[in-house]
């Protein structure tokens, strides 16, 4: 799926309709000291191997893209709810 790289879009802040800029969300990297990291490695540690069932077979072959749209006028960000969706590129609009 193509989206354009700008939207107008409501912003909330600015309480009007404005332009804005699109980018693909990214998960950030997992924190080794956030205390349910810190649990899950305390229950796995020992004897006995993994506390949850590794999986086999995946049921959803795609993953949810969540698109960041940033008001170019007051840098608000907004996340548009994911969809599925196997590819997403940001393009370009040629007027």
């Amino acid at each position: 799926m193509k989206v354009p790289k700008t939207i107008t879009t409501y912003c909330p802040k600015c309480k009007t309709h404005t332009l804005h800029s699109v980018s693909l969300y990214k998960g950030g990297k997992r924190r080794t000291l956030a205390e349910g990291q810190r649990r899950y490695d305390r229950k796995n540690l020992g004897y006995g191997g993994q506390r949850k069932p590794e999986q086999k077979r995946f049921a959803k072959v795609t993953k949810k893209a969540v698109l960041m749209l940033k008001c170019t006028k007051c840098g608000y960000v907004i996340m548009k709810p994911g969809m599925r969706i196997k590819k997403m590129e940001i393009v370009e609009v040629a007027k």
